[in-house]
């Protein structure tokens, strides 16, 4: 191996590896993080068995978190002419993962949030002790909030590339 190639080696094993940890505080399991980022940076896609021979995870679990990246829309089953074994490639492009992933996000844990918040104001609303026009007022806030910030999302989500980039920097800049 070149030292060209085994720079690239080691910047990507450390990007796998801190992607895998970024990923467990952002609700994955770090292996699903691991095997996101190792086939993002795959210049051609990989096989259950590459991902466990490069990760050091066993066929169950690779199995298990590549099925679930597929079913995130992160990553796709692609067949190699020839091959009877099943590759995966990831989505490369940034905006795409992010609104695939909040897309994912929304659906899985904003969505059973608001109905919860939703169902505890209903429950709550003829309440007329102290405590209970509190509880309810909280509840409702923060459905509120929640609902807009899922509104912000999905309208962000939906915008081209350039254009979020472009209200980014005004709103932020």
């Amino acid at each position: 191996m070149s030292g060209e190639e085994s720079k690239l080696a080691q910047a990507r094993e450390e990007f796998v590896t801190q992607w895998g940890a970024l990923g467990s505080q952002w609700g994955i399991n770090r292996t699903m993080a691991q095997i996101h980022a190792l086939l993002m940076t795959a210049p051609v896609p990989l096989s259950t068995d590459d991902v466990m021979d490069q990760l050091g995870v066993s066929r169950g679990n690779a199995h298990t978190n590549l099925k679930e990246l597929v079913a995130w829309g992160l990553v796709r089953s692609v067949m190699k002419k020839g091959e009877r074994r099943e590759f995966f490639e990831a989505e490369k492009d940034v905006w795409q993962i992010f609104t695939t992933v909040t897309r994912e996000r929304k659906r899985r844990e904003i969505e059973p949030a608001l109905g919860l918040l939703a169902k505890c104001a209903e429950a709550t609303k003829e309440e007329t002790s102290v405590a209970g026009k509190a509880f309810h007022d909280q509840m409702r806030q923060l459905e509120e909030f929640i609902g807009f910030a899922s509104k912000v999302a999905d309208k962000v989500g939906a915008m081209k590339h350039g254009f979020a980039i472009q209200l980014a920097a005004k709103l932020f800049g």
